[in-house]
């Protein structure tokens, strides 16, 4: 009999002992009488901004393939493949003996006609000649003159220049080759700055403005990060893609970027005031997401929010809090509506670096 009663103790303290060591922290709080261990912190606004992702494609300020505007033979090539020219340089010299023969004999007949000219002209105001001899002296010498010019010009046109200054590419021609207004003699490409040209969806139009700040990254410079800003926005949307193309200029005086690059471009957009908090404070049960609030008397309450963006643990809150308020930030799994709670206070999150997006709808954006 004693050993049954000794038996029936020992059990006894035992099941004591499971269920306090089953207890929770929440539970064991308020066995005890006190206040579940919380931390909190105030609700504040902060800056708040992020990004979207797309692919551009990059594109020299200025950009020609240079071509002669007559055929010709070409009698001496000025450059090399890969030089840099200023405005103006000549590039390629045609071969024009018969225009300047031709440009000699125009001389020689205009300064016969201007003569000619500035004697009658004496002579009419002797009244020795009528006005009508002298008028069509005039329109002789007038026309002198003109084909002068057009020789000239036509001189000019043997001489290929540089329109801008730039970067030339490998040259496509040498001394003695026939050339037409349609054969590529080098490219020219002004590469002090680039620009880079990509899309955005409609639905992201009123999130851009001309100076947002970009940043672009390519695979031939790894680690290496490119800023500009946007410079321009197309006027129109294409109906197909419903996508409006963006241009934005980058520096580029070492001329680590050329035309026809890839790049992987970020567009942030503009930087706004907004609510932000640790993740861990927003509790998800299935489609509703929920903080917990502090009153006055140390309760909480719960209270339904709508989230947005998010990145590296922080969460924007688009609605449900007010600047000012208490949340409960950790200890949300042991918690209920009107428990009471001790609260240390952490300081408020501070938004973290924006992270790109990737551009809904648009696939690729190699423009």
């Amino acid at each position: 009999m004693l050993r049954r009663i000794a038996a029936g103790t020992l059990v006894g303290l035992a099941l004591v002992l499971v269920s306090g060591c089953n207890r929770g922290p929440a539970q064991s709080a308020r066995a005890a009488g006190t206040d579940v261990p919380v931390t909190s912190q105030v609700v504040e606004p902060t800056a708040w901004s992020d990004t979207l992702l797309a692919l551009g494609t990059a594109r020299a300020r200025e950009s020609i393939t240079v071509t002669a505007k007559v055929s010709e033979i070409i009698e001496k090539v000025h450059f090399e493949s890969g030089q840099q020219v200023a405005a103006g340089a000549p590039l390629v010299t045609l071969r024009g003996q018969a225009q300047e023969a031709a440009l000699s004999q125009a001389q020689a007949t205009f300064a016969e006609a201007d003569q000619l000219y500035r004697r009658q002209r004496e002579l009419a105001q002797q009244r020795l000649v009528s006005s009508a001899t002298l008028d069509s002296q005039k329109a002789i010498r007038d026309a002198a003159e003109a084909r002068v010019a057009e020789m000239q010009s036509d001189i000019g046109d043997r001489r290929v220049r540089a329109p801008f200054a730039g970067m030339l590419g490998i040259r496509q021609v040498s001394p003695g080759s026939l050339v037409t207004p349609t054969t590529a003699i080098a490219t020219l490409d002004d590469i002090e700055r680039m620009h880079v040209d990509f899309q955005v969806p409609e639905a992201e139009f009123a999130a851009m403005d001309v100076g947002n700040r970009v940043d672009a990254t390519s695979v031939a410079w790894p680690g290496r990060t490119f800023e500009g800003r946007v410079s321009t926005i197309d006027a129109r949307i294409d109906p197909l893609s419903r996508a409006v193309t963006v241009r934005a200029d980058f520096d580029n005086r070492d001329h680590a970027l050329r035309p026809g690059m890839l790049l992987e471009v970020r567009l942030f957009r503009p930087e706004r005031q907004a609510l932000v908090i640790p993740e861990i404070a927003v509790v998800q049960v299935g489609r509703e997401s929920f903080v917990y609030t502090l009153k006055p008397d140390s309760t909480v309450e719960r209270v339904d929010v709508v989230t947005g963006a998010r990145r590296a643990g922080a969460v924007e809150i688009t609605r449900g809090l007010s600047s000012g308020d208490r949340i409960v930030v950790d200890g949300t799994g042991k918690l209920r509506p009107g428990l009471k709670v001790a609260a240390s206070e952490v300081q408020p999150i501070k938004a973290p670096e924006p992270e790109a997006l990737p551009l809904p709808g648009v696939e690729g954006n190699a423009g």
